[in-house]
């Protein structure tokens, strides 16, 4: 049973001018639906987080990758070192073959532009000779007689303006060529005093160059300075990204491919999961349904299997909820109407006597409803009891034995309760509340009592059943009819025998016994007691706990 559960009555709200909780609540979950309205545009917010997060990291991985810095600073480097060891090797044949004089050497300008003409120099290179004075001597592009080639723009119509093209042949501009001189010009002038310079400049055409500039010399003379240049630095870094890019393309194909497929396998499905929960919200389900999902083998599927059985036993609740409703209603209905009748009878009789019997009916059904309030409000309660504290392993054994001795012990009337003490000293523990087993026990000792003659004896034995406790209370009452003895757990259920004051019982003391049994994991039944013949000496109600190991968690 839910706890101190209020039952919303819609048409007596409607007939004093207020609106059902329920239409409120309707209201206002009409207002707060951004996931309906979600539902219509594509995709999820959680499948955009996916699929942006997978290109995030996919478009880290490309930008590195196209950078290339350590590619090429390596390359760079190696460039220099090779063109350091070139050069060193010209540099020697110049300085070997192409100076003379003593004791001050000089050198030939004719036969070190003849060696420098008869080397095989790379056309991705170009080479330079400077005498002493940093003066050009000869130049690798003017020997060879090469020509630099540019695409043309493409052919527009006369008059027609056009974007200007980016490969379009123009002149280098005159401060871009002073830079590139100027900054030549520094490195030859390094070079002449004896260091071997490498560095990185920036030709007149916006070039990056790599160069390396050594020194001409004759045992300590410096006699003019080789500078090596080569422009393909751009050009190989550019290849190299274009070999990288089909590998980008199929990577980053796989990623929308799998960022899709995590966005239809776990958004889509939570994003209905969610949808099902508003429809419960709304109260257009009772409970979650998508047999689909929750078919999955996963953790979504887990998911979904846990809110259907969370919708399905809160809707089993809210029909409880409604039964205990509708048999409440019902329960109070009759006394009221019997205290109605007779207080309006009242006021008509003048005879003492029949004045009498109706006061007497009045306290009757006074104490009837009474019982029945007390007991309808312990047993809304009850669920919420049961969860507020964590069951512990108790003594069984002791538990009934205190409750025994305090009913003797506080003198009231009807029969004797006994207590059979169990075979073996061991204690006999189950896990659960002593208020709420000691209830259990209380009920049904008083439904016996109220069966027994006052001068009878109950008895409470307990013993053990395999990996189970149990707990018998049994009276020398007319017994339970077999077709009821499941029947006497239902509530408000009521079958008195003649002479059993009126009133006395409101029919919830099994059920609740019952209740309290089953959420801790245990049975509760009746039987009757028969006799050699077949006749019936008395009623029995057994309880079965599962026993709590010493060594076993509650």
């Amino acid at each position: 049973m839910a706890s101190d559960t209020a039952i919303a009555n819609p048409e007596h709200d409607a007939e004093h001018g207020a609106a059902p909780a329920w239409t409120g609540a309707r209201k206002r979950g009409r207002q707060e639906t951004p996931r309906e309205r979600r539902l219509w545009r594509p995709g999820s917010r959680l499948g955009r987080l996916i699929v942006g997060l997978n290109l995030l990291g996919l478009a880290i991985l490309i930008v590195g990758a196209l950078v290339l810095n350590e590619f090429r600073r390596n390359l760079v480097e190696a460039r220099q070192d090779s063109l350091r060891v070139q050069g060193e090797l010209m540099a020697n044949v110049i300085a070997e073959f192409a100076t003379m004089g003593s004791p001050e050497p000089m050198l030939e300008q004719q036969r070190a532009t003849d060696l420098l003409e008869a080397l095989s120099i790379p056309l991705s290179q170009r080479v330079r000779l400077f005498d002493a004075h940093g003066g050009l001597i000869a130049d690798s592009y003017l020997i060879a007689d090469r020509v630099e080639e540019r695409p043309l723009p493409p052919a527009h119509k006369r008059g027609a303006w056009s974007l200007p093209w980016p490969h379009s042949p123009t002149a280098p501009s005159p401060q871009a060529q002073a830079q590139a001189r100027s900054a030549l010009n520094k490195e030859v002038s390094e070079a002449l005093q004896g260091e071997r310079i490498s560095d990185i400049r920036i030709s007149p055409n916006g070039e990056q160059v790599v160069s390396v500039s050594l020194p001409i010399q004759n045992v300590n003379a410096v006699l003019g300075v080789l500078t090596l240049e080569a422009g393909d630095i751009d050009a190989t870094i550019a290849a190299q990204r274009l070999a990288i890019l089909p590998f980008v393309l199929v990577a980053l194909c796989a990623t929308l491919i799998s960022s899709l497929l995590l966005s239809r396998l776990i958004a889509a499905p939570v994003l209905r999961l969610a949808s099902a929960a508003d429809r419960v919200r709304l109260s257009r389900a009772r409970s979650i349904s998508l047999p689909e999902v929750a078919r999955r083998d996963d953790e979504l599927g887990d998911l979904a299997r846990s809110l259907e059985s969370m919708t399905e036993t809160l809707s089993e609740r809210m029909d409880a909820i409604e039964r205990f409703a509708a048999d409440v209603a019902h329960e109070i209905r009759n006394p009221l109407t019997s205290i109605r009748s007779a207080v309006d009878t009242l006021p008509l009789v003048t005879e003492q006597a029949a004045r009498e019997r109706l006061l007497s009916i009045l306290h009757q059904d006074i104490t009837r409803l009474d019982r029945l309030v007390t007991d309808i409000s312990n047993a809304s309660r009850l669920d919420a009891e049961l969860s507020r504290e964590t069951p512990r392993p108790l003594d069984l054994g002791r538990l009934l034995k205190d409750i025994s001795g305090l009913y003797n012990e506080t003198g009231r009337g009807g029969a004797v309760v006994r207590y059979i003490e169990p075979d073996g000293l061991d204690p006999m523990l189950v896990v659960g509340l002593e208020g709420s087993l000691g209830q259990v026990f209380r009920n049904l000792i008083d439904n016996a009592r109220s069966f027994s003659a006052p001068d009878g004896e109950v008895r409470v034995s307990l013993w053990r059943a395999g990996r189970e406790v149990r707990a018998a209370v049994e009276d020398d009452g007319p017994g339970v009819p077999d077709e009821n003895l499941e029947t006497v757990f239902q509530r408000f259920y009521t079958s008195r025998p003649k002479g059993t004051a009126f009133g006395s019982n409101s029919g919830l003391g099994l059920s609740i016994a019952r209740q309290i049994v089953a959420a801790y994991r245990g049975r509760i039944w009746a039987e009757n007691r028969k006799g050699a013949a077949g006749e019936t000496l008395g009623a029995r109600f057994v309880v079965s706990l599962p026993e709590s190991r010493p060594d076993s968690r509650p």
